[in-house]
């Protein structure tokens, strides 16, 4: 079971074209593991990726709702196999699923849909990504500031050196943005995608 991924580019009419920044950012980042096939333009404004790890899914996605630019369909279940060299010439359930995802989530509130060979676990990925797609939605640029400084790991001390403020300020900075929750999430998301591949 592998991890397709269809996103769309929301506004693409009355907007710049956003995807080659968005494929510089999916395939060149060096933390992003679990890539089996990078990310390519099928059509028009949409790209699509084929991933193997859990938790690498979910970081795209919620890179993806950070931007707040894109319809992201998740379609979790089996390909064909082998996977040919170029992503958008695979095929396979999962293709199947991001593509029904996909246009789900052009009529979502939170623009974000996933469809997958277990729907039960599906729509608990789901639910988890739309709540987190609240905290995200909500979050300051400062509260964006503290918590990518957190998600690089350094403490609140070293951040509050860092942006000028106190400690106090960082931590009240960091619950504002729901930090806690988001990094939750993740690891939610994550564990239940990897627990319906283990199935």
């Amino acid at each position: 079971m592998v991890f397709v991924l269809t996103v769309d580019q929301r506004g693409s009419r009355s907007t710049s074209d956003l995807v080659p920044e968005l494929l510089n950012s999916l395939n060149r980042r060096p933390r992003r593991t679990g890539l089996l096939r990078k990310f390519e333009r099928t059509a028009g404004d949409e790209v699509q990726g084929v991933l193997s790890e859990a938790r690498a899914t979910i970081d795209v996605i919620v890179d993806l709702l950070r931007a707040d630019s894109w319809y992201v369909g998740l379609g979790i279940g089996g390909v064909t196999e082998p996977l040919p060299r170029s992503t958008r010439a695979g095929s396979g359930e999962a293709y199947v699923f991001a593509r029904e995802a996909v246009t789900r989530a052009k009529s979502s509130p939170h623009h974000v849909n996933v469809v997958g060979a277990d729907p039960r676990m599906a729509e608990h990925v789901e639910t988890v990504l739309w709540l987190m797609a609240s905290v995200l939605r909500r979050r300051s640029d400062r509260g964006w500031a503290v918590a990518d400084l957190l998600g690089e790991g350094l403490t609140r001390r070293e951040i509050g050196v860092k942006l000028g403020i106190s400690q106090s300020a960082v931590t009240q900075r960091a619950q504002a943005a729901g930090f806690a929750e988001e990094q939750r999430g993740r690891v939610l998301a994550a564990d239940l995608l990897a627990g319906g591949v283990a199935a």
